[in-house]
């Protein structure tokens, strides 16, 4: 896998993104990866792709890297910087210009509300789409990424004063290290025909949410419930089975309800480690802070066993998502 001499990193902003969690995923890993000979890399959900960027280039000995989303505008977005960077930079400092010669804030979010209708015609190549995912990505509301049951991106006008849209050294530095990664638009389950030898999964998929308002999960038109989040537990037995090593990311329901044992029940046959995580989504200042998050593994050994304690939450500590 090649390596780049500048830090590539995620090109769009995502809920959820796994950043603040990069050193705590990495002291998770299993003990011995960094003598995994010739490892493949497998991201089923790869949302803003934050973990996979650092892994490439904290791992050499990833030598192949597959990454999936069932989004397809998103997976669009990552073919489009792997294999027309130049392209995109010039359309993305194109609407750039334009965005932020308007001198009203009214005016921006006609231009904002007019580029969001367009994107939802559904009909761009892939420059255009992808200039107009990352521009709503920079210009909505938070950041989010949300979409209707049609599959239409419905997230309000964000108000940010200089938002950056394009980012030039990034997507060069992204385009450089993803020529060597596979990239799926499907079901998470169609990734399991690439794994093979020293193979390591890691899923960051849709969180259950922890309350009826909290949840921001709904980026593709397909919803991810409980009955997904069971298959996906299926998925991982399907992978534990056949010997290979993964590595799950999901909301920690017992941090909002101490009886809530959702996920403790489903994978009480492997190894869940909870780790601090900050949320800032909720438009309700108060209900943004630290809470934790679970991670679920199929290995006993890990990186460091004792950076993360496995501890009891108080439930009324842990801030609502």
């Amino acid at each position: 896998m090649r390596r780049t001499n500048n830090e590539a990193k995620p090109f769009i902003k995502w809920v959820g993104g796994k950043s603040q969690l990069i050193e705590q995923l990495d002291a998770q890993l299993p003990a011995d990866f960094d003598n995994w000979h010739g490892a493949t890399y497998i991201e089923p959900f790869v949302g803003g792709g934050a973990m996979l960027f650092y892994m490439l280039q904290r791992y050499p000995n990833i030598r192949r890297a597959v990454i999936n989303d069932i989004n397809p505008d998103l997976t669009t977005c990552y073919q489009t910087v792997k294999e027309h960077p130049e392209e995109l930079i010039e359309s993305l400092q194109d609407i750039e210009t334009a965005y932020k010669h308007l001198e009203s804030e009214e005016a921006r979010k006609e231009f904002y509300m007019a580029v969001r209708a367009r994107y939802n015609v559904k009909n761009l190549d892939a420059i255009e789409n992808t200039t107009k995912f990352f521009f709503l990505n920079r210009t909505c509301f938070n950041g989010l990424y949300r979409v209707n049951k049609k599959g239409l991106f419905n997230v309000p006008f964000g108000r940010y004063v200089n938002p950056m849209i394009c980012d030039p050294a990034t997507i060069r530095e992204d385009s450089k290290l993803l020529q060597h990664v596979e990239i799926l638009n499907g079901d998470f389950e169609e990734t399991f025909r690439f794994a093979q030898g020293n193979t390591f999964f890691y899923f960051d998929p849709p969180y259950r949410p922890l309350s009826d308002t909290s949840s921001f999960n709904d980026y593709a038109k397909e919803s991810f419930n409980d009955d997904a989040q069971v298959r996906l537990k299926d998925y991982c037995d399907r992978i534990n089975e056949a010997g290979f090593k993964f590595m799950l990311s999901n909301s920690d329901c017992k941090g909002k309800n101490e009886k809530d044992n959702f996920f403790d029940v489903l994978y009480q046959d492997y190894f869940i480690e909870r780790v601090w995580a900050s949320r800032s989504i909720n438009s309700n200042p108060s209900k943004r802070g630290k809470l934790t998050e679970i991670l679920v593994h199929n290995y006993e050994r890990t990186k460091n066993n004792s950076y993360i304690d496995n501890f009891h939450i108080e439930p009324n500590y842990v801030a609502e998502a």
